[in-house]
């Protein structure tokens, strides 16, 4: 008789066996060992903490500046238009595309150069609870309408408060209270080798796949950086004198992109220390150099453009040169630093305090002079009125000097801030060829641009001769050496004749213009 209950016990019974032998046999086959299943993982530190507590250490702080930082810096959108060049001729087949593209109302001939809209900005950073930003004058100078972007997506309509073109500085406002701002430092003491970190905005249309807020690290390349993009640009524009443009540039290999510019570099207190503005670049992209304005001298120029809406420059009223080892030499100087005054502007403060050429510019306020964009930035902190002390070698002696400063005439272009770069040419001591200027064909010397032949003009310079290398070219005129008149090519024959190899020679010469130059030249073998 069948007995179901029975017939279930040696099904159960069967299929326990089965699996047990399963299991036995999978297990001697190696299908469960650990090389087949969820492979170990472990949490447990390759390296204690203590042996890179340092890197951990620059690794919070990183984080902590950015998280502190971030919400003052801002992104900036500038719309503007500009109008299609007349040569520019648009195809008839592509008229209704251009059109809608830029968005040109049908009614407007597009031969007549149409103004075609234009979308650009960069970065800023707020510096005060009521919307003053910081940013650079080639983001927004030419601006039609601005809207600030804040981290919390919020955004605003701003105006241009002012901005200066020799400083790329702006500062621009929104109608917010109660806003985060940034802390400014001291970029006078940042050393090179500092941490500091890069903060801006690349993006645009709050896209967040477009690089918005980013931030990079890196250290204090140098200082006292000249670029000679400000002037160029000054140049190009043609409203403002170039001479008065200021390049004192920070550089740094925090990398530094297209829209970053505007906004801050900070070192590792938070605290603002430049204004993120360029980069050395064929290619436009990052690689390895950015610069960025010092603090000291933005601050400077934000106060000026939020009192009175322009800058109102500190002025000395001198053209000045880098001093060489030469100078250094020949003016007993006790070191190879301070600018030489190579001419001096009429009715300056510098001519009311006596100041005269060849006097070296040693100090500004108990502060080194090395370079003339550190002179210029270091007067620039200055407001027109104030007093200022500059330490002055005269004949080798240190002296004092105390004066009033003038403000600038910004836009006044009489005045080029330097000389052109003269050309390289030929021959003996101090590797020139002269010749009395009544002996030279007056089309040659009007092709220098003489007018009179009367005097010693030089006509040719050894090719990487001490003449040559100091900058000294055909067509200037001799007025002095070793500060004794020069009237004809025996007195330059008379006063080089007892100058031995090694002996450093000054010469004044003079440019067509009327201008003159002070050079000292080391005389060769």
């Amino acid at each position: 008789m069948f007995d179901p209950l029975r017939a279930k016990a040696r099904i159960i019974v069967y299929t326990a066996v089965a699996f047990l032998f399963g299991l036995g046999l999978a297990s001697g086959l190696g299908w469960t060992g650990s090389s087949f299943a969820m492979p170990t993982v472990t949490h447990t530190p390759q390296v204690s903490q203590e042996a890179v507590q340092p890197a951990l250490d620059l690794s919070e702080a990183f984080a902590n500046v950015a998280e502190s930082v971030t919400p003052a810096v801002v992104r900036i959108e500038v719309r503007s238009t500009a109008r299609v060049p007349q040569r520019m001729r648009i195809p008839e087949g592509f008229r209704d595309e251009f059109r809608r593209f830029f968005n040109i109302p049908e009614d407007e001939d597009l031969q007549e150069h149409p103004e075609i809209p234009r979308l650009g900005g960069g970065s800023g950073f707020i510096v005060s609870e009521d919307g003053y930003i910081l940013t650079n004058n080639h983001v927004v100078g030419d601006a039609e309408e601005i809207t600030v972007y804040l981290t919390d997506r919020r955004e605003f309509a701003a105006e241009v408060v002012g901005t200066d073109p020799t400083t790329d500085v702006a500062v621009i406002k929104i109608d917010e209270e109660g806003l985060p701002f940034m802390s400014l430092g001291d970029s006078d003491e940042l050393r090179v080798g500092e941490w500091v970190l890069a903060i801006g905005n690349p993006g645009f249309g709050g896209d967040p796949g477009q690089l918005d807020y980013t931030v990079t690290a890196g250290i204090v390349s140098a200082k006292g950086r000249p670029l000679q993009l400000i002037g160029n640009e000054l140049q190009q524009e043609g409203a403002v004198d170039p001479g008065f443009a200021i390049e004192d540039f920070i550089q740094t290999d925090a990398v530094i992109n297209r829209g970053n510019s505007g906004g801050p570099m900070v070192n590792l207190q938070g605290q603002v220390v430049g204004i993120n503005s360029a980069i050395l670049s064929p290619t436009g992209y990052y690689q390895g150099y950015g610069f960025a304005i010092p603090v000291d001298l933005a601050s400077r120029v934000m106060e000026d453009l939020i009192e009175y809406g322009r800058v109102r420059r500190a002025w000395l009223g001198v053209r000045i040169e880098e001093v060489t080892p030469e100078d250094q030499e020949y003016y007993n100087l006790p070191e190879v630093a301070g600018v030489e005054i190579q001419s001096i502007t009429e009715d300056s403060p510098a001519e009311d305090a006596g100041l005269r050429p060849r006097d070296i510019i040693y100090q500004v306020n108990g502060r080194t002079v090395y370079t003339p964009n550190g002179l210029q930035n270091l007067i620039a902190q200055q407001r027109p009125g104030e007093e200022v002390t500059l330490r002055v070698y005269r004949d080798g002696s240190p002296r004092t000097v105390r004066l009033e400063l003038g403000e600038a005439p910004l836009t006044v272009q009489e005045q080029p801030a330097a000389e052109p770069e003269p050309e390289e040419s030929h021959a003996e001591k101090l590797g020139m060829e002269v010749q009395d200027m009544e002996e030279i064909p007056s089309s040659v010397l009007s092709r220098w641009g003489w007018e009179e032949a009367d005097g010693v003009i030089i006509t040719g310079l050894t090719p990487l001769g001490p003449a040559a290398r100091q900058g000294l070219a055909q067509g200037l005129r001799i007025r002095e050496i070793d500060e004794e008149t020069v009237e004809n090519s025996g007195d330059v024959e008379r006063l080089l004749r007892d100058v031995q190899a090694g002996e450093i020679v000054s010469l004044l010469v003079e440019y067509p213009d009327g201008s003159t130059r002070i050079v000292n030249i080391r005389a060769g073998g």
